[in-house]
Formats: C-alpha cells, structure tokens, sequence
C-alpha cells in the first residue's frame, strides 16, 4: 500500500515516494522555547506524530529520522529574560521541559532529534558565508541579509510574486537594504544580548537560518518531508527554500512540503485579546485540580485528530470533552470483551491491509481513520438476535477488540490511561475532589423537593437551572433524586443559590 500526501509545493496529492526507504527523514519546525505551549502549538505536533508512525510501520522504525528543533535564540525570550530578570539559559531549559512534558501528555513521541539553535551557530555562520560566496548574501552595517532578487523561484511555495509580497507584507524598512523583501541572516548584538563572533562582528542568527543550517546538518542537501504549520508557509518556509537552495544548488532541500491548518475555539481564532487563549497546561492542570480527571491529554488528541489536518479544528472545551467521552466509550467496550495483550506482531497484521490504515495512507485522514474505529466499537455494542452459538459469539467480539485495540494504540492513545477517562471512575473522584460542596449540593436537592411540594416552582426551577449552569445533572425517580457532576463543574455557580 502507497502513501499518498498532499504536496503544498506541487498544489497536489502524490505518491510518496521516498529518496532513500533505509533512511526516510522529515524535518518539522519546533517551538520558540519562551513560554508554555498553547493550544495551537500542540496541533503540528500530533499531526506529524501521527505521520511519524506511519512511516515507521511503512518502512520500518529504524528506518525513519524525524527531527524537530527548538529555537531557543530570540527577541521573545529576550524580553522574557529581561521583564523575569532570570538567566537566558535557565528560561529556555525550563521551558523546553515544559513543552516536552506538555507533548508527551498528548501521547506524543519524541522524535529522533531535538537541536537546539544555539547548538549549531558555526554551521549557520558556515551557510552564510556560502551564500555571499555565491552572490545570494551581502553584509550592510553588521548585518547580512539575503537578496530576495537573487532567487527567481522566490514565492513559488506560497504562490506570490515579489511584487504581490512586497505590496502585502508588513516588512522592516531599513536603510542597509537592497530591496525591502531583503531578509535578515544574521544581525548585531549589544552586550547586553545574547552573541556570537563572526566575520560580520558579535551578533546573532536571524530566525530562518536557524532550521536551514540545521536540517542540513542532520538530514543532508536533500530530504523527504517538511512540516509545519501554515502560518509559517510564508515568510518563515519561503526564505529557507531560498537560502538552503542558493547556499546547496547540487541539493533539493525538502521535496515534500506539508503543512497544517490553524486551530480554532468556538468557530474564532484563538487570541487572549478574545479571552479564548489556553495552553496546553492550562487544562491539563483545570481538569485534574477542578473535575478529577487525571490527564485530558488523550481528549486534546483526539479532538485534534477529528478535522482532517488540513481544515481548521475547533478546539472549544465541550469538543474536548465530547473526545473524552468517545475515548471511553472505546475503552468501556473494549474492555468489556477482555482482548489479550497484543504482541508487536500481532498489531502490525491487525493493522496492515486495513481500511482503518488505508485512511491514513490517503493523505492522514485520521477523521476516517476514527471512523473506522467508531464502526468497530459499534459491532462490539451489538447482540445478534439469532446468536446460538456463545463460544463463537465470545471469539468474534474479541478479536474486534483485538482490532480496535491494535488501532487505537496506532494513533498514540495508552489504552490503560483511557479507563479514567470513564464517568464510573472519574465521577467518584469528582465528588471526592468537591467535598466542601457536596453538602450544599445535597441541601439545594432537599431544598429543591420541598419547594415543588409546597408548589413553590419558582424557586425549584431556579434550583434546577442554577444545577445545569454549574453542571450537576440531577435525576428524578420514584426512589428520590440523584445528581452526578459533569465535566465543567463550575462551582461558583452554586453560590448564587443560596
């Protein structure tokens, strides 16, 4: 079976074909390491962790570098490390923990490799020479810019000419440059900053040169993916094909561009000006302290794997939280029917020539990928009205429990860490976790029956919807009322019902 993956390069779905199967390699643009990571930045992530298992179970995981860097020089940590009066170097390993920590609760592999940009200065001094060397570079005033002009496939990647560039771009209009699309390889720095020395004085790298000097370094003049989001398409993609082309001609630098679309909450970008900003710690840590659950990691996943990469995904809480249900809806059926461990053979035969892998070979469509998994948990929900046969009918459930197992496992979800994802365990702790709420909740279900008995609706309609607004599901039966907490218990809402 073939990999098929849309080249933004070529504007088409292609056969992916790689330059070398005993070593198939993918670069994928990293985190700027200043602060936690949001919501948006974990998209890319998942999305090229999904790729890197299946190119590993294509061709083999031996077979398969998968590098991802951190650029951990920049305006951004600089500010950051001079409003906290901390150490460079300690806000970037810090944070760079953080954003390992963050992606591995989403069920994230690391890759192969994680290069630091202040790790491969000399390379990237290395590559800027070159380009002066042959006439793509030229210094002004202790910089060292690129000549766009110098490049006539410039813009090919994201489908604009120069001109269209220049008329649309928010560019830095500075004296030293040729042509205001010109940009910045390498810049000074004041003692005060982080610096190198060069053949241009101390200074710094500019943004771009960052990942070209390193995907050269660890992947070679030419490589098979590059990844990122689409946002970076331009300028960001855009100036490293130009500079890795110019400094490497002899080389293809990446032949396979792919990128993923932006994330969304409640149909708006995601922008703390709007108030709709979270990271990715921000609910992991809401969801364990507040509503009991001990990583949403999975859900944050699974949400993101539900709009094909390159559609928007809309990443508001209750989507979260309807992935977390449907993660343990998985994880209840599954387990009903009690599969066996599986053995590494075993998954790769469930696997392979199956419609749930011809999905994801058809360009990462995880949304029918998911699919085939809901239709296979839907089987083992079933009870065939004629079954006679209960050994045949146990042998059959098991092995679609063997098989949604295999699949889920393919897409990054511990199968084990889903059980607490299920209301029968994550209520208790819920209620355990709200002690200090529990007996107001009990008094307001007391308070409430009194008021329809003595007909007071009014005031047990307000208790009734006071309940749906702080999420308490309360149940009426001829046994008495119940009430269950629900994801997004929000008890500040109870207070006005005092």
């Amino acid at each position: 079976m073939t990999i098929k993956l849309y080249n933004t390069r070529t504007r088409r779905k292609e056969a992916f074909v790689p330059l070398d199967p005993e070593n198939v390699r993918m670069y994928v643009c990293g985190p700027t390491v200043y602060d936690r990571a949001h919501l948006g930045n974990a998209r890319p992530v998942v999305v090229f962790d999904v790729l890197y298992r299946l190119l590993r179970h294509e061709f083999g995981a031996d077979h398969v570098t998968y590098v991802r860097n951190f650029t951990d020089v920049d305006d951004k940590i600089n500010a950051r490390a001079a409003e906290s009066g901390r150490p460079i170097g300690e806000i970037t390993a810090e944070t760079t923990q953080w954003f390992l920590d963050d992606m591995a609760a989403l069920g994230a592999l690391e890759p192969d490799a994680m290069p630091r940009a202040t790790a491969y200065i000399p390379q990237m001094v290395a590559m800027i020479e070159e380009l002066i060397a042959r006439g793509h570079a030229y210094a002004a005033e202790g910089h060292v810019l690129f000549a766009v002009e110098s490049y006539a496939e410039y813009g090919a990647l994201s489908g604009r000419t120069v001109e269209d560039m220049i008329a649309g771009a928010r560019v830095e209009v500075a004296p030293y440059k040729r042509n205001p699309m010109d940009f910045v390889l390498w810049k000074p720095s004041p003692a005060d900053l982080p610096g190198w020395d060069s053949p241009w004085g101390r200074g710094r790298p500019g943004w771009h040169i960052e990942c070209s000097a390193m995907a050269h370094e660890l992947l070679g003049e030419s490589f098979d993916i590059h990844g990122g989001g689409n946002d970076l398409m331009f300028p960001h993609h855009e100036n490293e094909i130009a500079q890795s082309r110019c400094a490497h001609p002899e080389g293809d630098f990446a032949r396979v561009w792919m990128h993923n679309e932006m994330l969304q909450v409640e149909g708006k970008k995601m922008s703390k000006s709007l108030g709709n900003f979270f990271t990715v710690r921000d609910l992991l840590d809401e969801y364990d302290e507040r509503f009991g659950i001990e990583n949403i990691g999975p859900a944050i996943r699974l949400r993101l794997m539900q709009s094909h990469y390159r559609s928007p995904v809309d990443a508001a809480l209750s989507y979260v939280e309807a992935s977390a249900t449907k993660l343990a809806e998985w994880w209840f059926w599954t387990e009903l029917h009690r599969p066996e461990p599986l053995s590494e053979d075993e998954k790769f035969e469930l696997i392979n020539e199956s419609p749930f892998l011809s999905a994801l070979l058809d360009d990462l469509n995880t949304p029918a990928a998911i699919s085939e998994i809901d239709a296979k948990v839907s089987q083992l929900r079933v009870i065939p009205e004629n079954h006679t046969n209960i050994e045949s009918y146990s042998n059959d459930k098991e092995k679609i429990a063997k098989q949604v197992l295999a699949w889920i496992g393919f897409l990054g979800f511990d199968f084990d860490g889903l059980k607490q994802l299920h209301p029968s365990h994550w209520q208790n702790r819920l209620k355990s976790r709200n002690l200090e709420f529990n007996e107001l909740i009990e008094n307001l279900v007391k308070e409430r029956a009194e008021a329809r008995l003595e007909k007071n609706f009014a005031r047990a309609d307000k208790i009734r919807d006071g309940f749906i607004a702080a999420g308490v599901t309360i149940k009426d039966s001829s046994e008495g009322t119940t009430w269950e907490l629900k994801p997004g218990f929000d008890p500040s809402k109870l207070e006005a019902l005092k």
